[in-house]
């Protein structure tokens, strides 16, 4: 059974949860069962861990299929399920500390380097605070995002970005997740009071930049570990929103077949309101395609030995975050033709419509810098790096 089978198997018992989700302000403890037991979460972690490690195609069209069915539940999946692959590249040793007693444990993240690490002998102490860390009541331990100084890189000083891995005792999660969208995915803030990070439990990002050899890769020599960090992460998130927009279509078209104005014409005779539908559905479907096929090229590349270059990379990135804007603006035209009564929370449209909109603000689905880049490397701009 494939991956997506697997999640549509499992979409309706975690639409069954979206109530509760958003009343604990997380993941209810049997949705984040489902997500672990069905392998779904698992789908991208070494097989020789007891992991999927699927074709990323494979595990976006997932995340697709989860979200279209929970948002919330979708968003977690995408962002938890990018752990196990990550941690798939640290060396053995952490993968041991990780998997060796239990291969189901997965890691929280934040990766905006909002905190401080002070180099110390064997490592790093790490303080601060992070923000949105998806998931976080679930994890065994957090993967965060600290400045770590800079590099020189083709002549360029550019600063270094590392994710180091602290495991259970050495953070507190502190519960400020009051929010309007997004409510079940839980994203507190991580808070940490000078924890001992061993070097082994770090990894360079400019490294993940620069395609150079990573430790993992000795163990897990599968074409899924060979691509590129910045893309993985990113095409988790936009199939996130996708998966999401497809839901809120499908419910949208669902109640608006049978809806009448305050006219009493049927919304369905409304030419208006068709061609809405129309723009809309025309819109996610480009969206998703170009995700599959980027995706798919991405992975076949890396396969066949290649590497992705920064227009690639840029080019890429610039498709998956202006699809998921886009879509995200078309489901606006949808829920400005829907009843005054998606005011209310309890409206099914509501919380779908809110969760989409929050997902959105996003920093890694910001899309102008990569159509930037990608329009001026077709200019003639030189590219050195891609962004991270």
């Amino acid at each position: 059974m494939s991956l997506v089978d697997v999640a549509r198997d499992v979409a309706p018992q975690l639409r069954e949860h979206a109530d509760e989700g958003d009343r604990l302000r997380r993941m209810p403890d049997a949705a984040w069962k489902l997500l672990v037991e069905s392998g779904l979460v698992r789908g991208m972690q070494p097989a020789r861990w007891g992991g999927g490690e699927v074709p990323l195609a494979e595990f976006l069209d997932a995340v697709m299929e989860v979200g279209r069915a929970s948002p919330c539940a979708g968003w977690v999946l995408g962002v938890m399920g990018v752990h196990p692959w990550q941690l798939g590249l640290f060396p053995e040793e952490t993968q041991q500390e990780m998997w060796a007693g239990d291969a189901r444990r997965i890691p929280s993240s934040s990766y905006a380097p909002t905190g401080k690490a002070e180099r110390v002998d064997g490592g790093y102490r790490v303080s601060g605070r992070w923000s949105f860390s998806s998931g976080c009541d679930h994890g065994h331990g957090v993967m965060l995002g600290v400045a770590t100084g800079s590099r020189t890189v083709e002549s360029a000083e550019l600063p270094e970005l590392r994710s180091v891995l602290l495991m259970p005792g050495q953070y507190a999660i502190d519960d400020n997740w009051h929010t309007a969208g997004m409510r079940a995915t839980g994203s507190k803030d991580i808070v940490v009071d000078g924890a001992f990070v061993p070097d082994h439990r770090t990894q360079s990002h400019l490294d993940y930049q620069l395609g150079l050899p990573l430790p993992g890769q000795e163990r897990n020599d599968g074409p899924l570990y060979r691509m590129p960090w910045s893309v993985m992460f990113n095409f988790v998130l936009a199939a996130s929103v996708l998966g999401a927009a497809r839901g809120f279509v499908e419910l949208w078209t669902e109640l608006t077949s049978t809806r009448f104005s305050g006219l009493g014409v049927p919304m369905r005779e409304e030419p208006l309101v068709r061609e809405r539908l129309a723009q809309v559905t025309w819109r996610l479907d480009a969206a998703e395609l170009k995700l599959r096929r980027d995706s798919a090229q991405v992975y076949d590349l890396v396969a066949a030995g290649g590497r992705c270059s920064p227009e690639q990379i840029a080019f890429i990135r610039w498709n998956a975050n202006h699809g998921a804007e886009i879509v995200a603006d078309a489901v606006m035209t949808l829920y400005r033709a829907s009843s005054g009564r998606t005011a209310y929370i309890d409206h099914p449209l509501h919380r779908s419509f809110q969760d989409i909109q929050a997902m959105l603000g996003h920093t890694y689905l910001w899309a102008d810098p990569h159509g930037l880049a990608y329009a001026g490397s077709k200019l003639g701009v030189e590219l050195k790096i891609a962004g991270v």
